[in-house]
């Protein structure tokens, strides 16, 4: 087990290697989802997706953030911590009872964003199936 990380190396990556290293935040663009160990040093492979319902990326040509912070509630270390500008900074551990509603807040927003993508995608199925059956009448 490996100590604290202050600090995260970004790399962008296809895909994600069998053995990560510590201290090194993969990006890959075509699965749209990054990953790194814990940064507490517990060896825990931390995954965040990413969408306008999970986390985003920001890159201003040198460093990258990461955001929302990352909690990893479930796992024996609790650590909750952000990644901004490639710098670690901690944070406090939520009680269980915020823990749960960060949780509920997270589902919400998940599947709001994924109702209204469906939502989008069957309106314009639908309008490409109406002006192709327009189009089949003439």
């Amino acid at each position: 087990m490996a100590g604290a990380v202050a600090r995260v190396e970004p790399r962008v990556v296809e895909s994600f290697p069998q053995q990560m290293e510590v201290g090194v935040l993969y990006i890959s663009l075509a699965f749209a989802t990054c990953a790194h160990l814990c940064c507490c040093g517990c060896g825990e492979e931390i995954v965040t997706p990413l969408s306008p319902a999970q986390w985003s990326i920001s890159y201003d040509g040198e460093t990258v953030t990461l955001r929302p912070s990352v909690g990893n509630w479930s796992l024996v270390c609790g650590s909750h911590y952000s990644i901004i500008n490639d710098q670690v900074r901690w944070h406090r551990r939520f009680s269980a009872s915020e823990v749960a509603g960060n949780r509920a807040h997270d589902v919400q927003a998940l599947e709001e964003h994924l109702g209204s993508s469906r939502s989008g995608a069957l309106r314009r199925f639908v309008e490409r199936f109406r002006s192709w059956l327009e189009g089949w009448r003439r």
